[in-house]
């Protein structure tokens, strides 16, 4: 599959991240063609921060890197998932996961 079809129809798509050795779910973030040709030329992800409108390199200010091991592409090509090896936490809040909140009682 070349990798610009998965921007046909949207130039950002959510990218799942997920722990290769345990499964959890760590994060979901936005890719674009340019992050995702980063992360898979440089082997640690990339994503685009809708907030900042700026690429940004997971990891490259805090040390809580992540180093890809496998890219799956869904059954519809428009959400990636990404298992990486994480060194520290995911979370910018300090969590290991970004998904600690329980919705409900």
């Amino acid at each position: 599959m070349n990798i610009s079809e998965l921007f046909e129809k949207s130039e950002l798509i959510p990218a799942i991240v997920q722990c290769a050795e345990t499964s959890e779910v760590l994060m979901l973030a936005y890719m674009n063609l340019q992050s995702l040709q980063k992360t898979m030329e440089s082997g640690y992800t990339w994503f685009w921060s809708r907030s900042r409108s700026e690429l940004w390199n997971k990891g490259a200010t805090s040390g809580n890197t992540q180093k890809v091991k496998e890219i799956f592409v869904d059954c519809d090509s428009d959400t990636l998932l990404i298992k990486v090896e994480q060194r520290g936490v995911a979370c910018h809040t300090g969590n290991k996961t970004c998904f600690f909140r329980k919705l409900g009682g």
